[in-house]
């Protein structure tokens, strides 16, 4: 289930992996999709090295958003770090995320 934090604060690792892959299938730039029958534009950032991937997203015509950096260090080991929101947001948010098949305008 989206949001599951083990005792310790932790998201289990399946959960993790689901997520990762999930962020990882995102396009680079902007895109516009729909989060629970919402548009959003959300906008995604890969470092060169691939160790750093920045989310931020923004509910079209609302007031909610979506921010995250994910850092990958030395070996299969990541960190997220949502940004002034819980790690279960950004989790059920990269999950559920449904891409647009056209890629958004750019930004005004």
């Amino acid at each position: 289930m989206p949001g599951t934090m083990t005792a310790d604060g932790r998201t289990p690792s399946s959960i993790q992996a689901t997520f990762e892959d999930a962020l990882a299938k995102l396009p680079d730039g902007y895109v516009d999709g729909y989060f629970g029958n919402r548009s959003w534009r959300v906008t995604v950032k890969r470092s060169e090295d691939g160790k750093r991937t920045w989310l931020y997203g923004e509910e079209l015509g609302g007031t909610d958003i979506v921010s995250l950096n994910l850092y990958r260090l030395d070996g299969p080991v990541s960190t997220l770090k949502p940004c002034e929101m819980s790690s279960a947001k950004v989790i059920e948010f990269v999950l559920g995320f449904e891409p647009s098949t056209a890629k958004a305008a750019s930004r005004p």
